[in-house]
């Protein structure tokens, strides 16, 4: 746990929270700022800055958590769809740096909008960054 992480505090009960489910590992609650309504935030207790300290493990025991989440927000408030959102670094967007986890339920109307505009690739050049990628899985 890191002193000055106002999430490992929120994770680990230090400030109150409004919490739909807590274990071991993890700390689910609503978000102050919600984007729509039910938006939570997935917060390990761990502190790790981002997905990138994250061991396999916690990786996997997250996303499972995550599915559980999703399901219980589609029965509970009967959501469109769903966004689960997840941001590394600030040029990402991560403006609270202990990784979490956003699932933000989606409603027709809700005037929400999480998108990219999409580039072009050439397959030479998808082709080279496979390979820079594949050479990186396997070290």
């Amino acid at each position: 746990m890191d002193n000055n992480c106002i999430f490992c505090k929120i994770a680990n009960g230090e400030i109150p929270s409004s919490t739909l489910y807590e274990d071991d590992m993890f700390r689910v609650i609503l978000d102050l700022s919600p984007a729509t309504k039910g938006h939570a935030l997935i917060i390990p207790k761990g502190h790790m800055a981002n997905i990138f300290e994250m061991d396999e493990a916690t990786a996997e025991k997250i996303f499972v958590l995550t599915a559980r989440i999703a399901k219980a927000m589609k029965e509970a408030l009967n959501c469109d769809g769903l966004n689960i959102v997840q941001n590394n670094g600030e040029i990402a967007g991560q403006t609270v740096f202990h990784f979490h986890m956003h699932i933000i339920p989606r409603y027709e109307g809700d005037h929400q909008n999480i998108h990219w505009v999409p580039g072009t690739s050439e397959a030479a050049e998808r082709e080279a960054v496979a390979e820079q990628i594949r050479i990186a899985l396997n070290k």
